[in-house]
């Protein structure tokens, strides 16, 4: 049987990936202060993820920056995301068993009563919805992930549904913000976290400003 080079291409992806990704979570186990072992792999998944989709972000830009085009599907953009995808989704498996021990209690609380309940409206209900919205679209991109996809949604809605990485963005940033001021956080992970979300930011800049220069251009 012969593989593409495509094929082998991918393949060297996803080993790189592995690899990197069990290193990033090795590190934050050992580095996060703490005992609670469902807690460290919450957290560590956590900003693994997160280091995840800021490198999905950066791809595109960098890719206009050198190549000065950006192709409807990267395959490293893609394999980035489907990893950040599978890690975001442990965290949230983790991250549910943090605080409440009842994931329905993250949502809502008791009020007037053992049968009564209402909604969050806490900084803690808008943390979690945020990560339960961010949560449903890692599942749709990581399910969209493929050519398979591509081809049945065709280029333009594709891409259109791949963009909800920009939404996933800023719910992960409303999210992560969230939990460092009620988990008040040591000030090493804010700074870390601050690091993570500012660079894909400050490049998604220069490849916008790239592009529209471009476009003045023609």
């Amino acid at each position: 049987m012969i593989l593409s080079p495509r094929f082998k291409t991918r393949v060297k992806h996803h080993a790189i990936l592995i690899a990197a990704t069990g290193l990033l979570l090795f590190a934050f186990l050992k580095l996060i202060p703490g005992n609670d072992i469902t807690y460290l792999w919450s957290m560590s998944t956590g900003y693994v993820s997160i280091i995840l989709l800021a490198l999905t972000l950066l791809i595109g830009p960098l890719t206009v920056y050198w190549k000065r085009n950006n192709p409807v599907s990267s395959d490293l953009r893609r394999d980035v995301g489907i990893w950040c995808a599978v890690i975001g989704l442990a965290h949230i498996v983790f991250g549910i068993q943090v605080h409440m021990g009842n994931i329905f209690l993250y949502f809502f609380r008791a009020v007037d009563g053992k049968y009564a309940y209402k909604f969050r409206d806490d900084i803690f209900g808008v943390a979690n919805y945020t990560g339960l919205a961010a949560g449903l679209i890692l599942l749709v991109l990581l399910l969209l992930s493929n050519d398979l996809s591509l081809q049945w949604l065709k280029t333009k809605l594709w891409k259109n549904i791949q963009r909800w990485n920009y939404l996933l963005f800023a719910l992960i940033l409303i999210h992560a913000v969230l939990f460092q001021i009620i988990e008040k956080r040591i000030m090493i992970i804010v700074i870390l976290f601050s690091v993570i979300m500012i660079i894909p930011l400050f490049v998604q800049l220069i490849g916008f400003n790239i592009i529209k220069s471009q476009n003045n251009f023609r």
